[in-house]
């Protein structure tokens, strides 16, 4: 199984922050369905201040290009993302239209 980690700057708002987790902890169904259908086995989200960090661990069928193209046709994960943009800040590197930016894995202990 192939594992990605990712990362994503919350706006510097305590309430803000607040209302993001809890968001959190009710995901929305179709959300979750999407998440399962994309070949996503497990995700977690940690945070950090501002900052959150996302671990997949993917199956063999998934794709970064074919999870945003079902996405995109999704009425909605479309309303998820635009209630999660309230909160969500682009990292100031991201190519412009980038949330999650995929992370580079610098140490493995083996």
């Amino acid at each position: 199984m192939r594992k990605y980690c990712l990362a994503l700057d919350l706006r510097d708002d305590p309430d803000l922050i607040a209302a993001y987790e809890e968001h959190h902890r009710h995901v929305w169904p179709e959300i979750i369905q999407s998440i399962r259908d994309a070949g996503i086995v497990q995700m977690e989200i940690y945070r950090v201040a501002t900052r959150l960090f996302m671990i997949m661990e993917v199956s063999e069928t998934f794709s970064f290009e074919a999870k945003a193209k079902a996405d995109a046709a999704d009425p909605a994960v479309q309303r998820w993302e635009n209630l999660m943009s309230n909160y969500q800040q682009h990292l100031s590197f991201a190519p412009a239209n980038t949330k999650w930016v995929l992370m580079d894995r610098i140490f493995k202990l083996t």
